[in-house]
């Protein structure tokens, strides 16, 4: 199985990627053929900072658990809560 076959398993999930130039934790968005669709989470606020359009054979490693990850979730999840009140 392909990498981008098992990306698309998870899209619309938070995870870190690390591609060739850089590496973020953020929200995949759409992951096609060519390129994945990934918006960028700026840790310290943790608003999308930016959305970046990764050449999919770039992207080097994709963590999808683990305690950073589950506290990028946390700290989400707790966010949109506060604002629907």
């Amino acid at each position: 199985m392909r990498l981008i076959e098992k990306l698309k398993e998870f899209e619309n999930q938070y995870m870190f990627i690390k591609w060739a130039t850089g590496g973020e934790y953020g929200k995949l968005v759409f992951a096609g053929e060519d390129f994945i669709e990934f918006n960028i989470i700026n840790v310290d606020t943790m608003e999308y900072s930016e959305t970046v359009l990764i050449h999919a054979p770039l992207i080097l490693e994709v963590a999808i658990g683990g305690a950073d990850v589950q506290r990028i979730i946390a700290e989400v999840s707790s966010k949109i809560s506060i604002e629907g009140n």
